[in-house]
């Protein structure tokens, strides 16, 4: 049975060298606050069209902390897009990314960042191994 954590979360972004001046790359630091507490640090490559409200972006998100009581880390994988303005992301833990006693870990996180404060439903699983 899926286990459910919520928070919210802060970011500050810092960009990154790219080698293609069509490519935005930016490193992300993350503070989670909530039933998950503790950082992330991130990497995300973005690109932009010259539709206005069409891009791109992937990240890579490594996340250390404390989830309801279980001490460890986990990646997160990012994939969103926004085609004219409507907008769809995709944030899934990395497939054996876990460990610890994050070991097994697997599910979606969904990022709620309509408001000044971002804030974010984990739905999860840890499987023993």
């Amino acid at each position: 049975m899926s286990r459910r954590a919520t928070g919210t979360f802060t970011t500050t972004f810092e960009p990154l060298k790219a080698d293609d001046d069509t490519l935005g790359r930016m490193q992300v630091h993350k503070t989670i606050e909530g039933d998950l507490v503790g950082t992330g640090r991130a990497e995300m490559l973005s690109v932009g069209t010259p539709v206005e409200g069409s891009a791109g972006y992937v990240a890579i998100d490594h996340i250390t902390g404390t989830l309801e009581g279980l001490r460890g880390s986990f990646v997160l994988q990012h994939f969103g897009l926004m085609d004219r303005g409507s907008g769809t992301l995709t944030v899934r833990v990395v497939p054996d990314s876990g460990t610890d006693e994050l070991t097994g870990i697997t599910g979606t996180f969904e990022i709620d960042n309509s408001s000044d404060e971002h804030r974010y439903v984990f739905t999860y699983d840890i499987e023993p191994h």
